[in-house]
Parts: structure tokens; sequence; C-alpha cells
């Protein structure tokens, strides 16, 4: 699970003498909330976000109507942008997971997805729920567990094989760190063609491991 299989390839681009009106059109056209800013060859110079866009009322508050308007339309994306030095991006060929998180750490919504210092695609929040979604397989009705378990090998395996036994197949899995307990293991995972009464009595049986949620979805 690369950034370029998740990416949005060939995004809308803008230039950095265009206006911020012309840009705030292209947003609402193409309903995107990150513009990326390239000059010649896309290659990445800054970057607009719906933020940028948002001029301060402070700037305004001493002037009328045909002054704002006025002020405004001499505006130009160069003028609001993110600079391209501060402009956070990541490469094709990263992981979907190190792309999240950057995203996290730095608390952005977007990577412009750079190769060579070409504009190649892009990657946003939105991109990653719907990966998310994919992941755990959202839109197939299953039965959804949450399985809590020690954090000690063999334990995954376990739980597994009391499912295969039963002839169930697993359409998603994923894990994290119990939360407030980092010695606990919790397993999030979907099967499917199984009633939801016998997934909880057969796994009510896994020595050592709680069933912490059971649902049908």
């Amino acid at each position: 699970m690369l950034v370029k299989d998740y990416m949005t390839r060939h995004p809308a681009m803008i230039e950095p003498a265009m206006s911020i009106v012309e840009a705030q059109g292209i947003m609402a056209e193409t309903r995107v909330r990150h513009l990326p800013v390239v000059e010649e060859g896309k290659r990445l110079v800054g970057l607009i976000t719906q933020e940028t866009l948002r001029v301060p009322p402070t700037k305004l508050a001493s002037l009328n109507v045909w002054e704002i308007t006025r002020f405004l339309s001499d505006l130009t994306v160069k003028d609001v942008m993110v600079k391209g030095k501060d402009v956070i991006t990541i490469g094709p060929d990263a992981t979907i997971e190190e792309a999240a998180q950057v995203m996290v750490e730095h608390k952005i919504g977007c990577l412009p997805v750079l190769k060579e210092g070409i504009v190649v695609g892009i990657i946003t929040d939105s991109d990653m729920m719907a990966h998310l979604v994919e992941m755990l397989a959202a839109p197939a009705p299953s039965v959804r567990v949450t399985m809590r378990m020690p954090n000690a090998r063999g334990e995954l395996a376990r739980l597994v094989a009391a499912i295969a036994a039963q002839g169930w197949g697993i359409w998603a899995l994923g894990g994290v760190f119990a939360p407030r307990d980092p010695d606990k293991w919790d397993a999030v995972f979907k099967i499917a063609d199984a009633p939801r009464e016998q997934v909880v009595a057969v796994l009510s049986k896994v020595e050592g491991q709680q069933i912490v949620d059971v649902r049908e979805v």
C-alpha cells in the first residue's frame, strides 16, 4: 500500500500570478481544499489551502466595500501561498502509513507528491479515510470484532487458529495497542458468513483473550 496507489493523480494546479479570486473559483469548481502552486514543468513553488485564502478581518476593517473588492482582486496566489520551502511533501513510493504519520505529526491535511521536484499527485486526509474504509472492508456485511489480548508473541496466531478451525474467513484485520494499557493489544477484524452468536461463543473460549466489542455491520 503505497502513496502512488491512493494519491490523486494529475491534481488541479495553479500558478503564482493567479488572483486569489480565481483560485477560490477553481477550488469551488473542483471541490478540493488544496491546490499545489507550480511554475514551468510542474515544479512545486508553493501550496494554497482554504486557510491561506482567508484574509484576516483586521486587514479589511477600515475599508469600504469598494476598497475591499479592489484589495481582494489585487491579491495573487503568490501573496498568500505557503512558500515552497515550507511545504511538506512526500514521494510516490512512500508507504501509506508514512504519509499518515507525517500528516499527524505536522497537523496538516495534505501532502503534495513529488518525483524529482515535479508534482505527480497529491494525497489528502480524505484519501486516508477512504483507504481506511477500504482496508477495513466497511461495505461488506460481516461480524466486526475487537479482541483484546496480551501483547505477546503467538497470541494473534491463537486467535486466527480458533477462527480458521471453524472454516471462517477473515475479511479485514488490523490492530493497535489497547487504550491506556500498553501491555495489551486490540485486534480488530471482520468475519464473513458467520452468525454473531456463534462468533461470540467460539471467541469467548480463547484463553487469556477478551471480546471488547462485537457487532454486525
